[in-house]
């Protein structure tokens, strides 16, 4: 997998957990060491394995679905980045109370915020694309936009959150657009 594709979808992927963290910033106020690495240790090991599983589901069922596997991958991508662009601008949910790097907030967080990454294993299985190296950026991508986040939520207002998120979910559904070009299906 070429390099700025997988970092497009890392970076997509890691908007949830950016998202959060925004959330998390400004709900900790001062957000202490050990909590920012805590989230963001969390955040990406969560986002390096959701893909691995994603991609062991997809081998499983690939010769199964090889004629039209890149419809499967835009279907998923698709899926995926339109329910951000979907959360992003509908869903105004309000925020956890507490230290959310903690407990079973933490874990809960995690696993949120790292669905998606699974949803793209199962793509990259579907394309025959090795998974460790992608599932490797995809969770650096994540802890390290996840203590970006930590910060900004820290410094500035919540609305930001929101927006990152439906960019990266517009991200997820471009990679997903130019997938269908590769294989001809829209020319």
């Amino acid at each position: 997998m070429e390099l700025l594709p997988l970092l497009a979808i890392a970076f997509g992927l890691a908007m949830d957990a950016f998202s959060v963290a925004i959330g998390a910033g400004l709900s900790l106020g001062q957000v202490q060491h050990r909590q920012a690495f805590r989230l963001s240790f969390h955040f990406g090991l969560f986002q390096f394995f959701m893909p691995i599983i994603g991609w062991f589901a997809g081998t499983t069922i690939e010769s199964r679905i090889a004629a039209y596997d890149h419809w499967v991958a835009f279907g998923l991508l698709g899926y995926v980045g339109g329910k951000m662009i979907w959360d992003a601008v509908f869903d105004k949910e309000e925020g956890t109370r507490g230290d959310p790097t903690r407990g079973k907030t933490l874990v809960a967080l995690s696993v949120a915020t790292s669905i998606d990454a699974l949803a793209v294993g199962l793509s990259l299985a579907v394309l025959r694309v090795p998974v460790l190296f992608p599932a490797a950026v995809i969770g650096l991508v994540a802890a390290s936009m996840t203590l970006l986040g930590l910060s900004i939520g820290r410094l500035i207002g919540g609305m930001v959150g929101s927006w990152m998120e439906a960019i990266g979910g517009l991200a997820l559904v471009a990679i997903g657009v130019k997938i269908l070009l590769e294989h001809g299906v829209l020319q």
